[in-house]
Order: C-alpha cells, then structure tokens, then sequence
C-alpha cells in the first residue's frame, strides 16, 4: 500500500525541511549524548532528506561512515565522501550493513506495515555496544492540531486533523507506536533502554508543516467526504492569515538502548 504522503511529491521537500527544523535537534541533543563521534558507522533509515544523514556526517567525519535510505531516496542526492545512498525496503529486505554503531529512524515504524521485522531488521545490524535510536509521533497522546480549540477555526483544524489520522490508519499506520517503543527495544534484548517525549506547539515550522501535509493530502480529504474543498480553503486561509497561531504537532517519543557488550 502506498505512503500516504508521497515523497514524489513537491510538497514532501517542504515537509522534510519543516520536520528538520522541529525535530533535529532534540534528535542530535540525544545522539550527541550517546556519544556519537568520530569513526562511528552509523544507519539512518527512512532518512528522507538530508537533515539527519548530513548531521551524522559531521559528527563522525572522514574515518566514519553513514548509509541513508529509504525506499524513495529522490530528496537524499547521491553518495559521497563518508555518506552512501541506498535505495532499501527495511521492512522487507535484510540489513544491508552489519557492524554499526549506531542505527537511527524517525517517523519511520508508525508507517511501515511490517514494522515488527524493520525492527528486528535494525536491531541485527548493530555490533555489541551498539545503539539503537528509534523516533516515533504517537497522535493518540495528544490528537489534536489546535490543542486549545476556542473557536470555529480550531474546531475546524481539528476535524482535518482528525481526517488525517483517519486516512493514516486506513494504511495501516499504527498511530499509537510511539509509546510502546521502549518495551519492544527491551523485547528485543537491548539494556540501557530510556525514552523521552518532545512536543513542539507554536512556531513557524509548525504551520508550515500543516500547509505542507494539507496540500499533500488535499486530494484524499475531499474524495474521502472528510471535507468540502472549501472547509480545506478555510483552513489554509486562517493558517494564512494568522488565525491559528498555536499548531501543535504530536508528541515524538524517543527511545534509545544499546546491544550488550
């Protein structure tokens, strides 16, 4: 079954800029504090763009190495230097490197269908001591887009947002995977298990990441009697002019643990 938002297209750049911008550096603030540095062999799966792979790069500098995949790997540019690019199924296809000392995936698992085996498929690739870092939005925590909803603009953000879920979990997204990580990392064996959530609420790169996931979706919320094309001209129009200043995303919930030494 298809990703619902279509890294093909031209809408999904904003997105991974908008998702970077939110969401990179409480990523980075967790990896640096796990230490990743120089030499490091590192995985980032369902990379997407740039903004992670590029990271892991400057930590780990020209004695480490960086694979980036994903199974559309459009926004990710070509290999170079430390950096390869992989075109790579994580959900059905065995881990195309071993040895690694760290793994990372964001908004990843929630998507893929056969999320039990990528995570296993990530959990084979790590050497002993090595990392496993997994980053998962869990909309069941807090569901809501405008979580003060005072007025008609925010109840009728909210029911798009409510649309929106509705179409994830008609593609068999799990959207309340990110609480159960730190269980399936001890599940799988891993110690030093820890977790922690991030729940950005009120900034640009929120309402840019809501017009950008609007306009991608805009097709499937009228076709699916979710909305009228005018309510999403209404949305995008009080988005626009300020009328919903505080767009909050879910919580992305952290978990990280390590393979015995």
């Amino acid at each position: 079954m298809a990703y619902l938002l279509d890294n093909q297209q031209t809408q999904a750049g904003i997105r991974f800029r908008a998702l970077a911008e939110l969401f990179d550096p409480p990523t980075f603030r967790r990896l640096d504090a796990l230490g990743v540095g120089a030499g490091w062999r590192c995985w980032e799966v369902g990379a997407g763009g740039r903004g992670v792979p590029d990271g892991l790069v400057a930590r780990v500098g020209s004695s480490g190495f960086v694979l980036a995949t994903d199974i559309d790997t459009s926004w990710l540019g070509s290999s170079s230097g430390p950096l390869q690019v992989l075109e790579h199924d994580v959900g059905t296809s065995p881990a195309p490197v071993v040895d690694l000392d760290l793994v990372h995936a964001r908004l990843v698992l929630t998507h893929v269908p056969e999320r039990d085996a990528a995570l296993a498929t990530m959990v084979s690739s790590l050497r002993p001591g090595g990392w496993l870092v997994v980053e998962e939005a869990d909309p069941g925590l807090q569901p809501l887009l405008c979580p003060d909803e005072y007025g008609p603009e925010q109840e009728l953000a909210n029911r798009l947002r409510r649309g929106f879920r509705e179409l994830m979990s008609g593609r068999a997204a799990d959207l309340a995977y990110g609480r159960t990580l730190p269980r399936r990392l001890r599940d799988h064996g891993l110690v030093d298990v820890g977790s922690e959530g991030f729940f950005p609420i009120t900034g640009d790169a929120c309402t840019t990441l809501e017009v950008a996931t609007v306009e991608q979706i805009r097709g499937r919320l009228v076709g699916g009697g979710i909305a009228t094309d005018a309510e999403v001209d209404d949305h995008l129009a009080n988005v626009a002019a300020g009328r919903l200043p505080d767009l909050a995303t879910s919580p992305m919930i952290t978990a990280w643990g390590r393979i015995a030494s």
